[in-house]
């Protein structure tokens, strides 16, 4: 597995990728954002780490960018803690945040977990699909159309969609939620849950304000429903 490594910080971009290579990880390292998008596009890593404060194109740039030509799995690094910074880069598509200092073990056990989530799909899967709607997504492939065109989820997007159509008619806490993807390795991470949820319905819903298949349940989560009109 190939993780590219964008941090304009040479020692901890060393640091990390010494980690990874010793957990037996192929790394490309890159030390600014053109650099960093420009290597993501030739390399086709499986795994991106994105710092957020780059030179020359900033990490959210840089995110937004891949997001809209792959959907490979970003984990974003920051100094910044500012809970508007999470949001915003969990919006653009990043399926993981840490702050630093972190642990580079620990970083390595977030990204085992997130290509966990995006490369390994069961046996039994490879012919699931669902559908509801416009909506029409299979399990197998990870592929989602709505009226008939493709759109791009992002592994944890994926994954919550997955867990909340297989619990059909239950109502999932976001703690639930949270263990169906790679994030359930943080505590108190519930918050993120409603940003995956919030892009979920502006990508699927044809009315994201107005849901009518990821209903929320005050005070208690999130519920899926195939037909609201049944209810």
């Amino acid at each position: 597995m190939k993780v590219l490594i964008v941090d304009d910080e040479a020692r901890i971009t060393r640091g990390v990728q010494k980690y990874f290579e010793q957990a037996g990880f192929e790394t490309v390292p890159a030390f600014d954002g053109l650099t960093g998008l420009a290597r993501a596009r030739s390399e086709k890593p499986d795994l991106v780490i994105l710092d957020l404060m780059l030179p020359g194109m900033d990490g959210l740039e840089v995110c937004r960018t891949l997001r809209r030509e792959s959907n490979v799995p970003i984990i974003m690094l920051t100094a910044r803690v500012e809970e508007t910074d999470e949001l915003l880069g969990l919006d653009l598509g990043a399926d993981d945040y840490i702050t630093k200092p972190f642990s580079p073990r620990m970083l390595v056990a977030h990204a085992r977990a997130v290509l966990r989530r995006n490369q390994l799909a069961q046996p039994q899967e490879a012919l699931e699909s669902y559908s509801f709607g416009d909506v029409i997504f299979n399990v197998g492939t990870r592929e989602c159309l709505v009226q008939e065109q493709p759109v791009a989820l992002t592994p944890t997007e994926f994954e919550i969609l997955l867990t909340l159509v297989r619990g059909h008619g239950r109502v999932l806490s976001r703690a639930q939620l949270l263990e169906s993807t790679s994030l359930g390795y943080y505590d108190g991470f519930e918050r993120t849950i409603d940003v995956h949820i919030h892009n979920l319905r502006r990508k699927l819903e044809a009315d994201p304000s107005n849901p009518h298949h990821i209903r929320t349940v005050f005070g208690a989560g999130y519920r899926f429903t195939e037909n609201p009109e049944a209810e």
